[in-house]
């Protein structure tokens, strides 16, 4: 990705979408922009037209913390674009000389598999931050189920979202969960430009999806912490998880999410049904209908 124009396009877009009457601006009738002038959000940050502009052209290097906490304000931004405004800033100036991990501390530990698999009661399973599969218990498998259906072997959470017609039955809130992976991948892609897996999977689905390209010339970002999953699971039907995911200070790249169902519930029913199967290697069909 060109850095400069996505510092451009980002800046562009947070200040396209506040009005001057939510900034408490009196903006006058005639305008030729949607939302804010640059030199409306320069007065309210505080620094001169001139420099606003600068960064807007995406010229962050050597900005201090100082004015991007303004510009922020300025632009209202939420904690998550504040961060990427942040993370920007960061890559633009000189790059510091990263130390290389050993190989084996990117694999899955027998240790970390066995801890997963002591999980019995709750769906669990591991993702990268290029959204590829990387570890899961029985029951987290089995709740993906049609995450492992592509022919190709690569089982990675935006290519089935975007790619595989049946996300769209298994994800009845399809939208949303498209709106979020996109702005993930934007705040992942934000905190290292230079992941190469992870921009030629952007530049993929670019090509590939409409339904990506609109998303991503958004650029919207999130943090992706916690929230609730409705998910038509093709073997137990409508399930609807609250998921808390989890950062593993081991190794940083990796995030866990786990999923629980509200007691009592239709929800907790059928996640025991899904579990005495995964349990029993009972075959589930991801492609069988309920």
């Amino acid at each position: 990705m060109d850095h400069r124009a996505e510092v451009s396009e980002f800046l562009r877009t947070r200040r396209d979408r506040i009005t001057p009457e939510q900034a408490g601006i009196i903006g006058g009738s005639r305008r030729r922009v949607p939302g804010l002038r640059r030199e409306e959000v320069a007065m309210l940050a505080g620094v001169s037209v001139e420099y606003y502009a600068r960064m807007e052209r995406g010229e962050l290097a050597g900005v201090s913390t100082e004015v991007l906490e303004s510009v922020a304000q300025a632009l209202r931004l939420d904690e998550a674009e504040a961060d990427h405004l942040t993370y920007l800033a960061r890559a633009a100036g000189p790059r510091p000389r990263r130390r290389r991990r050993k190989t084996g501390e990117k694999g899955v530990t027998p240790a970390f598999q066995r801890f997963l698999d002591a999980v019995t009661g709750a769906p669990v399973w591991v993702r990268d931050r290029r959204m590829d599969f990387v570890a899961a218990n029985a029951l987290g498998r089995a709740l993906y189920s049609p995450l492992f259906e592509d022919p190709s072997g690569r089982a990675n959470t935006a290519r089935f979202t975007f790619l595989d017609p049946a996300a769209r039955l298994f994800l009845p809130d399809w939208e949303e969960n498209a709106d979020g992976i996109v702005a993930t991948m934007r705040t992942y892609a934000g905190q290292n430009p230079l992941d190469k897996g992870l921009t030629d999977l952007i530049g993929e689905l670019v090509t590939r999806s409409d339904a990506f390209r609109q998303r991503w010339s958004v650029h919207d970002v999130r943090h992706h912490r916690a929230g609730v999953k409705r998910i038509h699971h093709p073997v137990v039907g409508d399930l609807e998880l609250s998921y808390e995911a989890m950062h593993l200070p081991a190794n940083p790249e990796w995030f866990m999410f786990a999923f629980t169902a509200e007691p009592g519930s239709p929800t907790q029913e059928r996640l025991r049904l899904l579990g005495s199967l995964a349990v029993t290697d009972q075959k589930i069909s991801p492609r069988s209908t309920t």
